[in-house]
């Protein structure tokens, strides 16, 4: 910008006109610290050298009071109810050309003002003797005649006239201190008020001239920057005005994608480019999510309010996958059996559609004290209705303790050929030829959905007749995609419907081929440039979009946080008695055919001495040796390694201690004698126990 003047920020805004607004400064100089960073009022301001600022407004804030006699300076707001009178200057004119020459601009705004001569003038006949004042009423310019001031003059006597004095008279002049005064406001207002210099009239304050300058708070924008800029006019940095030099330059303003939205449909379609990418982090997981780079050119199509499903995959081996699927997708559906693992989820599940029908894929005990009723694999179920039962309460048997239970009505008879059960036959009703039971909602079970619906139904369907979730299965593709990642998947489970604000958007190398951005969940920049669309005007492409986006598990949470989709827990079962006798006393009936399975009527003694520290039953101890023969001694079948406190000796041959003599049964004993035995010659018995300790372990 070689060639202008540059100003101070304050000077320039002083001297602006709103009515020129627009203007472009351009940075030129100034304190500047890491890029000048300014933070004011909670708003951060950074401008370097060569920085374009496009103003849009200013402000008015306060009034800087600078005291010309020593460089102090102070601010008041500019509400001040203090009253100001003007400073005359003290530099005498030389003629009355001068004095008004010299004067602010608009000088008929500032009339009348008084001031006093030295010296005697002669005016025509008249003669003004010196140090008279005269006030100036007017300027009066005529074409071929010499301009006049036209001046009212007091006499003696309280008598005065007016007199016309040529602004070509010589003198020496000097200005008379008004008695005018005036208020901050009032100085501001005025251009010519605001360069002179002020004095209190309340000289307790300051009794020194000042000179008053206004701050304003400035409006603009600048390239890259989203917001309207707002800062003071008092920062220290020059500029330079460059309005005419920058007419076309472009002040780029990112837009995040709900400002897009937000933007008339007029601005659609158009050419924008991406300023900030989304997150690395994202909540997508797709393909046109990665393509999506700094700088890169991208059509935003149009705008719209679109249907749209949650699925998700049912949980494997395999991570969990989850969809977002547009309602206009062009594939079929079939509904899938549901899956509950305990009464209150089919409680929930039969609120939102009544007649539900599943059947019994695990059997469970009965248990009496739980009012826990048996069922069999194969069972099927009809839920009616949650009602509150009592249960007797097992320490007392006049108490009654409450819970709520799902009526459920038994279709099939269970395939059961003990006779043992019907004994609990009083515990159920019978009601149109078919039993009834009742189900707490604490209960555990496995239950899967009965189905009879075999019908194809298109996904704006399902949301319409069955209400959600729904676990289904895509029976025939959506042939407009290329690749449907629907199609592959067993079952899939609708989580939720949804109505989300999209943009339609491609890439500009491949303008028909479109997908849906969902504008509250990708978080990223772009501007709206002036490129032209790849197309003819007259000829848009045919577009094909898109239906289904993946996106993370994240999405999935996030979404349920958002929807408040945390359902309440299911009831707590009744406390139980542990104490209470009377569970000892009447165990249900498949707990008595176990004990009976499993008693055992040994002494307590023998039962300890089989045990051993790691709570296994010790083996059996070796039987007594049989005749001595040249035969290696019989092994013992292999045991599962057990680890124990101590080393274990080998229990895989017959062992006896050494310390003990062995007696071995006569070969042919005497009938006369009792006590007929026959000792082991030591010998062999040595040799015997070192074969046994020299026996490999395997």
């Amino acid at each position: 910008m070689a060639g202008m003047t540059a100003l101070s920020l304050q000077q320039f805004i002083a001297s602006l006109d709103k009515s020129c607004l627009p203007k472009i400064l351009q940075v030129c100089s100034g304190v500047y610290f890491q890029g000048s960073v300014y933070e004011l009022s909670g708003s951060e301001v950074c401008f370097s050298t060569g920085d374009l600022i496009k103003v849009i407004d200013i402000e008015l804030l306060s009034v800087s009071c600078e005291d010309i006699s020593n460089d102090e300076k102070f601010e008041l707001p500019i509400n001040h109810t203090g009253l100001f009178k003007v400073v005359p200057e003290e530099m005498p004119y030389t003629s009355v050309e001068e004095m008004v020459s010299l004067r602010p601009l608009g000088l008929e705004s500032c009339l009348p003002f008084t001031f006093t001569n030295r010296s005697k003038i002669t005016v025509g006949n008249f003669t003004l003797g010196a140090g008279r004042a005269l006030t100036v009423l007017s300027i009066e310019r005529r074409e071929g005649e010499v301009d006049h001031v036209r001046c009212h003059v007091k006499g003696q006597q309280e008598t005065s006239a007016e007199v016309c004095i040529p602004l070509s008279a010589q003198g020496e002049f000097k200005e008379c201190e008004s008695e005018e005064r005036f208020t901050l406001r009032e100085i501001m207002s005025s251009p010519c008020l605001c360069s002179r210099k002020f004095r209190f009239i309340n000289t307790t304050k300051c009794d020194r001239p000042l000179v008053l300058c206004p701050i304003y708070q400035v409006h603009a924008i600048m390239s890259m920057r989203k917001n309207v800029l707002k800062f003071p006019s008092s920062l220290e940095v020059d500029v330079v005005d460059a309005t005419e030099l920058c007419e076309d330059v472009n002040f780029v303003t990112p837009l995040s994608l709900t400002e897009v939205f937000s933007q008339p449909e007029e601005s659609f379609p158009a050419v924008v480019e991406i300023l900030e990418v989304p997150e690395t982090r994202s909540l997508f997981k797709c393909s046109w999510l990665s393509e999506m780079k700094l700088g890169s050119k991208m059509i935003f199509h149009k705008k719209s309010s679109t249907a749209m499903v949650l699925l998700s995959s049912l949980k494997s081996r395999k991570s969990q996958q989850f969809f977002l699927v547009s309602q206009q997708y062009g594939g079929r559906f079939r509904r899938r059996p549901r899956e509950f693992n305990s009464v209150y989820e089919m409680h929930v599940a039969s609120s939102l559609a009544p007649a539900l029908k599943v059947g019994v894929t695990r059997s469970c005990e009965e248990v009496e004290e739980e009012g826990l009723p048996a069922l069999s694999v194969g069972e099927q179920l009809e839920v009616v209705r949650c009602e509150t039962v009592e249960l007797p309460c097992e320490s007392n048997k006049e108490q009654t303790q409450f819970v709520e239970a799902l009526l459920c009505r038994r279709l099939q008879d269970p395939d059961d050929d003990d006779d043992d059960d019907d004994e609990d036959e009083d515990e159920v009703k019978q009601e149109n030829g078919r039993e009834e039971i009742f189900l707490p909602l604490y209960m555990q079970g496995h239950f899967v959905e009965v189905l009879s619906d075999s019908k194809k139904y298109k996904l704006k369907d399902l949301g319409k007749k069955f209400s959600l979730p729904l676990n289904v299965k895509v029976v025939s593709r959506d042939t407009e995609l290329e690749a449907d990642p629907l199609a592959g998947f067993a079952s899939l489970r609708i989580e939720a419907a949804m109505l989300e604000p999209t943009i339609q958007a491609s890439f500009a190398h491949r303008p028909e081929h479109c997908f849906e951005i969902p504008t509250e969940w990708l978080s990223m920049s772009v501007h709206f440039t002036k490129d032209p669309l790849p197309w003819p005007s007259s000829k848009p492409p045919k577009c094909h979009v898109d239906r289904v986006t993946e996106v993370t598990d994240m999405f999935f949470y996030e979404f349920r946080k958002q929807g408040n989709f945390d359902a309440a827990p299911p009831p707590r079962p009744p406390k139980r008695n542990m104490s209470s006798s009377k569970s000892l006393k009447t165990p249900s009936k498949p707990l008595k055919k176990s004990i009976k399975k499993s008693s055992n009527k040994s002494v307590p003694s023998t039962e300890l001495a089989t045990l051993t520290l790691d709570g296994k039953r010790r083996p059996p101890a070796p039987p007594t040796p049989g005749l001595l023969t040249g035969q290696p001694p019989p092994l013992i079948p292999r045991k599962h390694s057990v680890t124990t406190g101590n080393a274990r000796p080998n229990t895989y041959v017959q062992r006896e201690d050494p310390k003990i003599k062995v007696h071995l049964p006569e070969i042919a004993p005497d009938v006369d004698s009792d006590h007929d035995y026959e000792t082991v010659d030591e010998t062999f018995a040595t040799i015997l126990k070192d074969a046994q300790e020299n026996v490999m372990f395997y």
